[in-house]
């Protein structure tokens, strides 16, 4: 099943997105979405290189590299996740000149780099080109905008969805584990009645919410090779608000913001008793609430329909070389090492529970093992089904990171009583349309 990983994640749309905005491979360095090529040579005596992300534990994968290559040393830097803050530091940087060499840039995300001319092109490098066949084929799509020879990042995870949950609290309440939404809604009222919250809302995951989106079979963008829709009201994705308005309006779910301390504390106390998230959240748990080992497990995420089987996908991710990076070789020949070899993954997996994007990485011993954490569960199985279980079709738009800015203001009036969660997708739709057309980014009438 860890093999059955098949998403392309609208990897065809992607490659319309540069045509319709204007990107192409070149050297001369111009703006408007011309990425920047290099002849990608080695580089004379010692190396520094700098990388940016935000995975827990990946400055121990970091460390395997500087110890075997003492010529060539990487400086790891952690920041907020990317739509927390850190693609907007990354943006900045590049206007300023000052970016790092590497930075860690999810699939949904990475057109907005091509489109603003942030990255090298690394097709040239040693053993990029050829890295193709090591990956699953949607995350290669995802990295070289179907280009031949291309290669704009190097793909490092994905995200299948599932639901984490307190296994011992519903137990002790005799709540039974929920297997479709409605069943998750009235567990929601059984456990505020316990003096708890089955989960948070969060107010900047907007990525977290187009998983529910995708899960639902909705799309918020199509593109039919001469210009762009905007869907993000279509009928799935207003099922998908309508309900969580639902548990905002009657007080079943906690504003808390995600990743935060005291989102954490809420976890560590069984304040919060699910979590409806991506693969690489077993970590984020098992660090955000250690006291809680033993005491999680991992079902797959509600279905709409008693029986059905569906996934969204949040996140997964790729590791790129920004333009004006001095040893583009190098960090090429980085970034290929920490997202192929069994050592980095092996860590990865362990320290920030990233499930690889490689076809080997999927069969690693450490993600067929029990995790003491989860009451020795397997849980990346679950994981596995989940993968197998995502439509590989959902289509990412050219600006995501605007359009998650856009929506994220409205989910924030939402849950302070200004609006709703339906309004806040009708106003993100009608920013995004927007800024594609002040992109010159043809859009469908």
């Amino acid at each position: 099943m860890r093999r059955t990983v098949l998403m392309r994640s609208g990897a065809a749309a992607l490659v319309s997105a540069v045509a319709l905005t204007g990107c192409s491979g070149g050297d001369d360095g111009a703006t408007g979405g011309t990425a920047e090529t290099t002849a990608c040579e080695p580089s004379e005596g010692p190396v520094e290189l700098s990388y940016t992300g935000w995975v827990p534990g990946m400055e121990d994968a970091v460390a395997l590299w500087n110890e075997a290559n003492p010529d060539v040393q990487v400086s790891y830097s952690t920041g907020p996740s990317g739509n927390a803050g850190t693609y907007q530091d990354f943006f900045n940087q590049l206007e300023a000149g000052e970016a790092p060499d590497l930075g860690q840039i999810e699939f949904d995300t990475l057109p907005n780099f091509r489109v603003q001319d942030g990255l090298v092109d690394i097709g040239a490098c040693a053993g990029v080109a050829e890295a193709g066949d090591q990956f699953i084929d949607w995350t290669w799509e995802q990295v070289t905008f179907g280009e031949e020879g291309s290669v704009y990042a190097i793909p490092q995870d994905t995200g299948p969805m599932a639901m984490f949950y307190r296994k011992d609290l519903f137990e002790q309440a005799g709540i039974d584990v929920p297997t479709t939404w409605e069943q998750y809604a009235e567990a929601a009222a059984k456990i505020r009645d316990e003096g708890a919250y089955i989960t948070h809302f969060p107010r900047t995951d907007v990525n977290w919410f187009a998983g529910l989106v995708w899960q639902a079979g909705g799309q918020w963008f199509a593109n039919d090779g001469d210009a762009w829709s905007v869907e993000l009201t279509s009928p799935a994705s207003t099922q998908v608000a309508d309900y969580w308005q639902g548990m905002i309006d009657d007080g079943l779910v906690k504003d808390t913001a995600g990743f935060s301390d005291e989102w954490n504390n809420e976890l560590n106390t069984g304040e919060l008793w699910t979590w409806v998230s991506a693969v690489w959240g077993s970590n984020s748990i098992s660090s955000g609430a250690p006291d809680t080992s033993g005491l999680w497990a991992v079902a797959p995420m509600p279905q709409w329909e008693e029986g059905a089987n569906a996934a969204g996908n949040w996140g997964g991710s790729s590791v790129a070389v920004f333009k004006g990076s001095e040893h583009p070789y190098e960090a090429a020949q980085f970034a290929l090492w920490l997202n192929t070899s069994d050592e980095a993954l092996t860590a990865l997996n362990q320290g920030g529970g990233l499930y690889p994007a490689t076809t080997a990485g999927l069969d690693l011993p450490a993600l067929s093992e029990g995790l003491e954490f989860y009451g020795d569960q397997p849980v990346f199985d679950v994981f596995a089904e989940a993968a197998a279980a995502t439509d590989p079709d959902f289509v990412w738009g050219p600006t995501m990171a605007q359009t998650y800015n856009d929506v994220a203001d409205g989910f924030g009036a939402a849950l302070d009583g200004d609006g709703t969660l339906a309004d806040a997708l009708s106003q993100g739709e009608e920013a995004t349309v927007s800024t594609l057309r002040s992109q010159s980014i043809p859009v469908a009438e």
